[in-house]
């Protein structure tokens, strides 16, 4: 596979991050530091307004491409392989959400949880822990599903070099 990553317009992606291969990312999309974002195997594609923090790994096999929507926040040191992601959901710090699975819209997986191979995680939901069980979110956990915007804020900041690294 020789395709190169395809960004869209105010992007930011840290120079620690790895965006390799075939990538697709929508307007400001920010990929933050060590994220590894690898798509060597099929395509990973980002929604516009999404973030994949420090440390966040995603990555597919042949035939299994991973999708993220628009306005997601994937978490410090998360995991997505091969899944779907739907808008405005939120994959917690450290989560892990496997090949085939599916995250619809408005959901929020917790820190720490694993979302199994194949398993449909409906929109509105919350699923937390090991295995993932879901039940539905509460008006005040739909609150923290708009923590995206702060990262299209502070992406602009990184962009005009309002944070220059110390050596």
């Amino acid at each position: 596979m020789s395709t190169a990553p395809a960004r869209g317009l105010r992007c930011f992606i840290h120079e620690s991050a790895a965006v390799l291969g075939d990538v697709v990312l929508g307007a400001d999309v920010s990929i933050w530091p060590t994220a590894v974002v690898r798509g060597d195997s099929d395509r990973i594609s980002i929604g516009d307004g999404s973030n994949v923090q420090d440390g966040a790994v995603l990555h597919c096999d042949p035939g299994v491409p991973c999708w993220i929507g628009a306005r997601v926040t994937v978490g410090h040191r998360a995991v997505v392989h091969g899944a779907r992601v739907e808008d405005d959901s939120l994959i917690g710090i450290g989560a892990i959400v496997l090949n085939h699975a599916v995250i619809g819209a408005g959901s929020i997986v917790g820190a720490g949880a694993l979302v199994p191979e194949g398993m449909i995680v409906p929109p509105g939901s919350l699923a937390l822990g090991v295995p993932a069980k879901v039940r539905p979110l509460r008006d005040d956990q739909r609150e923290r599903l708009s923590g995206y915007q702060g990262y299209v804020q502070v992406k602009e900041q990184h962009r005009a070099g309002a944070f220059p690294r110390h050596r």
